[in-house]
């Protein structure tokens, strides 16, 4: 996905004083463009991947943004859909400290899941997942204003569902790591659907994806 072509085509509306029987004017406001900094990208690569040393994560770098991937299989409890192994908290704890470390980087958070399943459920486990992650964030420091969470389900698949392969790799939580003044233009990229509220049996999360 382009980030710079899609954030440039999105809008936000201020409507003020509306009611059903005016038709007043709508002010539309420009959203801010993204900001690719190649200095920070080329700063920033090295020490992300030397935290990130021994460990099954992956790091990739895309237009402005680098973008950190945590498979759900090895990294999350099969039987508790928000609950990470071990293994996974200190390559995270590393990553959540280089980031709150510097206050000009932000990070979106970002959970996938392959389309087995209902759609609800399947936003709300890979919400669950990316929480999970954003926590060790919050716990190395990282404030509001530069952390944000998405769950989005299927809905945004880097493989085919037909196969057990691609469902494992769609599978994921991207942690998306890019100058602070990007991080409007991330969220609206990153923006979910707004899911039904359902209920959830035990036993269905329990075998969730």
């Amino acid at each position: 996905m382009n980030l710079l072509k899609s954030a440039s085509l999105v809008l936000c509306l201020v409507i003020a004083g509306c009611s059903s029987n005016d038709d007043k004017p709508v002010e539309v406001v420009a959203a801010p463009s993204p900001v690719i900094d190649a200095a920070w990208l080329d700063g920033y690569e090295p020490r992300l991947r030397d935290a990130l040393k021994d460990s099954h994560f992956e790091l990739e770098r895309r237009e402005g943004v680098l973008v950190v991937t945590a498979p759900v299989d090895g990294s999350f409890n099969p039987d508790r859909p928000g609950m990470l192994l071990p293994v996974t908290l200190g390559p995270l704890s590393r990553v959540a400290k280089l980031v709150e470390g510097d206050e000009k980087t932000a990070v979106v958070v970002v959970g996938h899941a392959d389309s087995t399943g209902p759609t609800d459920l399947n936003r709300d486990i890979s919400r669950q997942r990316a929480g999970a992650i954003a926590a060790i964030f919050r716990l190395s420091g990282l404030k509001h204003d530069r952390l944000r969470i998405r769950g989005l389900g299927s809905d945004m698949p880097r493989a085919s569902n037909e196969n057990e392969e691609g469902r494992a790799l769609n599978r994921r939580v991207e942690m998306v790591l890019a100058p602070q003044p990007t991080l409007l233009a991330l969220i609206t990229q990153y923006s979910e659907a707004p899911a039904k509220p359902t209920q959830v049996a035990a036993a269905e999360v329990s075998k969730a994806k």
